[in-house]
């Protein structure tokens, strides 16, 4: 019996381990230690499998699951963009298109198109399933940032009109916890946090 199979797919598992020493400027909540990306990727899984019934349209949560779970593998490679930096761009790069092509090709041909179409299709954020995908990616930090009076948006002077702007496309994809993040945003930010 042949082992090349598994040998990929266990190549790529060891790979991905680097995941946790990827360190985000988002901190845990009520916490001041940040997170890295493979609590980040956890989290979101587990905020998808809870918050799907809040999505404005149907959407295949394991496909949903699958996009939360890879879309910052790349991060290995191109390194990690604080989605509220305002002299970068949050946006799909060459240097990540680049990780994506090398971190999905150490799987079997058939896993490796798999996952660069889901982290592509999430990218594009076209789809009903990457759209609330791209939202729970984008609640994420900004519950984080609500727990901790401010975070990331006080530590680095972040205004409100950059904080609602970075947030939209939760606001695509639910009403419901776009309604819900919007308040308490601005309820935040009548205390002077943002």
């Amino acid at each position: 019996m042949s082992y090349q199979r598994l040998h990929q797919q266990l190549h790529f598992i060891f790979e991905i381990d680097k995941l946790k020493t990827i360190v985000r400027q988002s901190s845990l909540f009520k916490s001041d230690r940040r997170e890295n990306d493979a609590e980040h990727s956890w989290h979101l899984a587990m905020m998808a499998l809870i918050l799907t019934e809040h999505a404005d349209h149907s959407v295949n949560v394991t496909r949903v699951l699958k996009m939360v779970l890879i879309h910052d593998l790349v991060e290995i490679d191109a390194g990690d963009i604080f989605l509220f930096d305002t002299q970068k761009d949050h946006n799909n790069t060459e240097k990540e298109m680049l990780a994506a092509q090398r971190i999905f090709s150490l799987l079997p041909e058939d896993q490796a198109t798999e996952f660069i179409n889901l982290w592509l299709e999430f990218e594009q954020g076209k789809t009903n399933d990457a759209r609330f995908a791209k939202a729970i990616d984008r609640l994420h930090p900004a519950l984080q940032n609500l727990s901790n009076n401010g975070g990331t948006w006080a530590k680095f002077e972040i205004d409100l009109a950059t904080v609602l702007d970075k947030l939209q496309p939760i606001k695509k994809s639910s009403a419901t916890l776009w309604e819900y993040v919007d308040q308490e945003i601005h309820t935040l930010s009548q205390r002077k946090c943002i």
